[in-house]
């Protein structure tokens, strides 16, 4: 069987099991299955491939028919401008997780701190530690999270990086492991309610770590604990940066509004015009 052949294939029951982005999956997991990538596919449409390599590239397509997340099955995503190891110990991060990203850099540009102090949040793989590692070379950072297989992976790609030595994890619940105060406090912390996680596609739902996206009936009890814990931790005119549900702005707001202990609050929409983070200083 050739390339276009398999892919024609692949593509034709992954739309039939409802997928959305059958061709792109089919493209992307022969890719990986032939240690190529999708360009070549395309290079080279008539190319056949072996039993073994369709062997393989079946037993992919059969754990996609299941619904498991691509990225779980090849064990890598794409994110900032690296790849991080995933697997469903970890969230896998979305490209709107790369927003906080942005607006933490713009913080720190518009308010330069020489070597500043970063505490990361459930840091899962890594993923925003890591990226604000790469950004900021000199930053000194902590990373947390209460799973400890979450940590591994989050170690794992700090060592495939070259970053380790910037990095530090530790194991705990939000700023329980935490030590002293910090220039800026990062967190895409779990925001689904209770009714929107019945809703979730089965891809996240049956997959994704249910510790990494649950938040309660409401879905604010994670903001409601690191915005009341997070002035403790936070340095005079330090900056606490979240990541929000699309529809979360208002509650939230309201929530580091009441505290009286931040300033300069203000949210920063994703590129579909989605409210995703929300930021405010420290009095």
């Amino acid at each position: 069987m050739t390339i276009r052949e398999i892919i024609f294939q692949a593509t034709a029951q992954l739309e039939g099991a409802g997928i959305p982005s059958a061709r792109l999956d089919a493209e992307v997991l022969l890719a990986f299955c032939l240690n190529s990538d999708r360009l070549e596919l395309m290079k080279n449409p008539e190319k056949l491939l072996d039993n073994a390599e369709q062997t393989s590239f079946c037993a992919f397509i059969a754990r996609r028919l299941r619904h498991e997340p691509v990225a779980y099955i090849t064990g890598r995503k794409a994110f900032w401008s690296f790849t991080l190891e995933v697997n469903n110990d970890v969230l896998i991060p979305r490209p709107d997780t790369e927003v906080i990203v942005e607006e933490a850099l713009a913080v720190l540009n518009a308010h330069p701190v020489d070597q500043p102090r970063i505490l990361d949040i459930g840091t899962g793989s890594g993923a925003i530690a890591l990226a604000l590692a790469s950004e900021v070379p000199g930053a000194q950072i902590t990373a947390t999270d209460i799973s400890d297989m979450a940590l591994a992976v989050a170690k794992k790609n700090a060592l495939a990086l070259g970053r380790d030595q910037q990095v530090t994890f530790l194991q705990g619940n939000l700023f329980t492991p935490a030590h002293g105060t910090f220039d800026l406090i990062v967190s895409n912390p779990p925001y689904i309610s209770a009714g929107e996680y019945e809703t979730l596609p089965a891809g996240v739902k049956d997959f994704e770590p249910r510790v990494a996206l649950f938040a309660g009936k409401s879905g604010l009890e994670f903001y409601e604990n690191l915005v009341y814990q997070a002035k403790d931790y936070l340095k005079e005119k330090g900056w606490l940066l979240l990541e929000i549900g699309g529809k979360q702005s208002r509650e939230v707001r309201n929530l580091l509004e009441m505290t009286e202990f931040y300033d300069s609050i203000d949210v920063r929409a994703d590129y579909a015009g989605l409210s995703r983070v929300i930021k405010g200083r420290r009095k």
